[in-house]
């Protein structure tokens, strides 16, 4: 839920002016968010900022179709999983104020914990790495979804469930961990989560556009959410925003969002310790509430999220100072995408468009040596057909789609910016492929 070819996958105000010397830059930015808005799969607002130089500053598309309002920075937009990084910098500060320590069992704050949690603890919780089920996976979430519950009865929906793993053994992304760190959080600090986030962090960074989201309050320049069915743009469903609460319930804007970057990396809220804890990955590159990776060669802390009617994304790059902010009121993987191309501008690299892509034509007898199933990971592998004269490729659990050719070995797709290049082993048969998407590249072994 508050995640989304397509891999499974400062206290004082900043300045605002754009860098006359990158224009060209910025020209390139603006034009690759626009050809997102064109085919219709991005709405929402963008930021680019190096150090406290802001690039690009845009909104795109509309906060509200049916009354044709534009999106604009200060637009607020539903965050989804990136609440989480604001979860886990307060458990953080409530550690570096001797309220709690990570290595505390869960239990000792949750009185009711079942025994099967009882080697788990908050540290397993900010990793992901506890073992208990993600009640948003539940066959019966959907029904769920659209009532209001209390923290409480939140943690009863998966308490009872058997772990999935023993505490440390594995990492498996859970909404319900970072709801039971909601309760954590309350029991620590003797508030409400919502209290604790505002006067903690919001306030002190001077974050006035973020907050808490409600159904029901009236929220100002609050962007309205959609997703698409086969006729186009529709509202998208209802979710009572108790049900997100700590895994995925805030709100902010764009620019509140580069205030937090600057405040969190630039020593503003955490001593250095706890960034260090933070940001040091545990298992599959994922620290607290921050995926840490390599992006061609540069570090990236990075998290992203989804909910209902909206999809959101934010990278920074510590060693350049860099920070891509996307935040969309449209469901899909754009912000993810735009992010990533945004940030190969800023880095002086050439981004290619699908519509810049040129397809050529190649014969039957080059075409037929590519057929087969490709091994990019586990859970997925990628069958690629010759149906007539074209190239076929579908992803496990998806449609087929067609590959088009722009060169012999190389070959992308047209329903989502990714391409697929073929390999040979030394046999000069075809052995392997790598799927080029979203700024990585993921090889498969033929099977």
């Amino acid at each position: 839920m508050f995640r989304y070819w397509l891999l499974m996958l400062f206290v004082a105000a900043p300045c605002f002016a754009q860098d006359a010397g990158h224009k060209d830059d910025v020209a390139r930015m603006d034009e690759i968010v626009r050809s997102y808005v064109s085919n219709q799969s991005f709405m929402g607002s963008v930021l680019v900022a190096r150090g406290d130089q802001v690039l690009l500053s845009k909104g795109y598309g509309s906060a509200n179709l049916e009354w044709d309002i534009p999106n604009t920075p200060t637009v607020k937009f539903r965050l989804g999983s990136i609440t989480k990084q604001f979860t886990a910098a307060s458990i953080l500060l409530l550690a570096e104020r001797g309220k709690l320590k990570l290595d505390d069992p869960v239990k000792k704050y949750l009185a009711d914990a079942p025994a099967a949690w009882d080697k788990v603890t908050i540290f397993h919780l900010l990793t992901h790495s506890a073992g208990i089920v993600n009640f948003t996976d539940l066959p019966d979430y959907k029904s769920i979804e659209p009532f209001a519950k209390t923290p409480a009865e939140l943690v009863k929906l998966f308490r009872d469930k058997p772990l999935e793993f023993q505490p440390g053994e594995k990492m498996s992304y859970s909404n319900s961990g970072y709801i039971v760190l909601g309760c954590v959080i309350e029991k620590a600090a003797g508030e409400s989560y919502v209290k604790f986030v505002q006067d903690n962090i919001f306030t002190p960074l001077g974050m006035k556009d973020s907050g808490y989201d409600s159904n029901s309050a009236i929220i100002a320049r609050r962007a309205s959410g959609y997703t698409h069915d086969e006729h186009g743009f529709v509202n998208a469903g209802y979710i009572d925003m108790s049900i997100p609460f700590s895994a995925g319930a805030l709100y902010s804007t764009s620019e509140d969002l580069l205030r937090w970057e600057q405040g969190l990396f630039g020593g503003k809220l955490l001593n250095a310790a706890s960034l260090t804890k933070m940001t040091t990955p545990y298992k599959n590159n994922y620290a607290f509430a921050l995926e840490v990776s390599d992006n061609k060669g540069r570090k990236m802390i990075a998290h992203g999220g989804g909910i209902e009617g909206f999809n959101t994304q934010m990278s920074y790059y510590p060693a350049e100072k860099l920070t891509v902010i996307a935040l969309a009121n449209l469901n899909g993987r754009s912000p993810g995408e735009i992010a990533d191309k945004l940030a190969s501008v800023a880095f002086g690299e050439k981004v290619i468009l699908p519509s810049e892509r040129k397809e050529v034509k190649l014969p039957a007898t080059v075409l037929a040596a590519y057929p087969g199933t490709y091994h990019l990971r586990q859970g997925f592998d990628v069958a690629v057909t010759l149906e007539g004269d074209q190239l076929v490729a579908q992803a496990t659990g998806q449609p087929k789609f067609p590959l088009f050719a722009e060169s012999e070995t190389k070959f992308f797709l047209k329903v989502v910016d990714a391409q697929l290049e073929f390999l040979r082993g030394k046999d000069g048969k075809v052995d392997r492929l790598v799927l080029h998407q979203g700024g990585r590249d993921t090889e498969g072994l033929r099977q």
